[in-house]
């Protein structure tokens, strides 16, 4: 895993396309050095006449993350930008990066998606700045997210073990019980509407490739290989595995068993929070995305449960999400920049304050193995200790998964095909055959080969 995880430097010949969009405005990027006017922060400088290494992050709290930074640290401060989230900030990024300048030294990337900038060289190698001495403070799979044999490409910061947060009210007006098998819950699905409940059990969001890339990985799904020491990509798709759960999910669409709202959309949103759905399949972060929508029922009792495995089948735990503080190749002090990658969540401070006021999943062990995440309480959910007991152990199941550099295509391409089964215009096999066919001719098209 951690030789084929990400693409790296050696593939200098392959071309992959990312997208662009205009560069952000006085976002005062790739200055490590001091370069970076001070008025060009969101955040306040806490001392002055000192280096400032620009970090793009969209973390909920961040500004009280790097004001912890800065308060505890008088030979460097962290310049603070929000340059959007996920998909635009990639964007702004992506522009800066062809343009040769404006990239921040620091930037926050979701861990699925650092071989796009890996394969472009768009990303220094931690490692001889101390990062490979982390390796025993982060787990397993979160570690094999952003290191490519010896060298380190990213720092993990959160994570997105997956569970399954229901709403114990509704399964007990109805009399039905909560699923610990993907089996029992196409069961309760089918005995929630019987016993009269006008929601569904779910939704099946066929705007978000990634929930059905985890669903199938549960199931062992492993679609690529790569080893960065070549061009060559295997790409395997289409397998018994993954047509197994698309086609279970086809089978409570079909039955109008669970809804198909694009995920966070405003009705999306409403839905998850109304009683409309009676469960939300979700990653670790899954809590707080719930508590901070607006319009949360007070009355709605929540509990947060395992996710459901596969009966007679090893249990096995996936991932959605994850973020990692990487360094630009823009970088002009690339050894500051890695110091702030490094040790911006590298406190118990700070850590608080991800956890508590912007609910992340630590993948930092320090934290993450404290009894005081394990035993923190969460109000929304009664008191439940829900890290002890759900995501503390999905997380410490995850190995890892291999995703291509050019992930942004496979879930578009993945959007499409979902959408077109949703509506009944292919099943899942056909679904996952077009879905291989397409991302074969693309990974061609882009100068790898790809293997059988």
């Amino acid at each position: 895993m951690l030789k084929t995880r990400w693409a790296g430097r050696r593939a200098r010949s392959v071309a992959v396309a990312l997208g662009a969009a205009a560069a952000l405005a006085a976002c005062g990027g790739g200055s490590g050095g001091g370069g970076s006017s001070a008025a060009s922060c969101t955040n306040t400088i806490k001392v002055e006449d000192v280096p400032l290494v620009t970090v793009w992050a969209w973390y909920p709290a961040m500004e009280q993350v790097v004001d912890h930074f800065n308060e505890t640290n008088d030979d460097v401060q962290v310049c603070w930008t929000n340059a959007g989230q996920g998909g635009d900030a990639y964007q702004a990024f992506s522009t800066a990066l062809e343009a040769g300048s404006g990239a921040p030294d620091v930037m926050m990337i979701e861990a699925e998606f650092l071989g796009q900038y890996t394969i472009r060289n768009a990303l220094v190698d931690l490692a001889p700045y101390g990062a490979a001495e982390l390796e025993g403070d982060y787990t397993e799979g979160a570690w094999a997210d952003v290191t490519e044999g010896d060298a380190v490409y990213a720092i993990p910061v959160d994570g997105g073990p997956m569970g399954l947060l229901v709403r114990q009210d509704i399964f007990d007006e109805h009399g039905v019980a909560v699923p610990t098998t993907w089996e029992e819950f196409a069961d309760a699905a089918q005995a929630l509407q019987d016993a009269g409940f006008d929601g569904v059990i779910a939704n099946f969001p066929p705007n978000w490739w990634a929930f059905v890339q985890a669903m199938a990985a549960q199931k062992g799904w492993a679609p690529f290989t790569y080893d960065s020491a070549s061009t060559d990509i295997g790409i395997n798709i289409n397998t018994p595995e993954a047509v197994e759960v698309l086609a279970f999910w086809e089978d409570l669409v079909d039955r109008g068993l669970v809804a198909t709202d694009e995920a966070f959309t405003a009705d999306y949103n409403a839905s998850l929070v109304d009683g409309t759905y009676a469960s939300y399949v979700a990653a670790a972060w899954g809590p707080g995305y719930l508590e901070g929508l607006s319009d949360a029922d007070e009355d709605a009792v929540w509990r947060a449960v395992p996710l459901p495995q596969w009966e007679g089948e090893e249990p096995r735990s996936v991932n959605i999400g994850g973020s990692t503080f990487a360094v630009s190749e823009q970088a002009s002090d690339e050894e500051l920049a890695a110091r702030v990658a490094m040790d911006i969540f590298g406190t118990d401070e700070a850590w608080r304050i991800g956890i508590e006021e912007a609910a992340l999943f630590p993948l930092w062990r320090p934290v993450l193995e404290s009894d005081y995440f394990a035993e923190l309480e969460y109000p929304f959910f009664d008191g439940q200790q829900i890290q002890k007991d759900v995501f503390l152990e999905a997380a410490a199941g995850y190995e890892g998964f291999t995703t291509p550099p050019f992930l942004t295509y496979v879930y578009d391409q993945g959007t499409q095909q979902l959408t077109a089964l949703v509506e009944g215009r292919v099943d899942a096999a056909g679904a996952l055959e077009a879905l291989e066919a397409d991302v074969r001719a693309y990974a061609e098209s882009q100068g790898f080969t790809v293997i059988e």
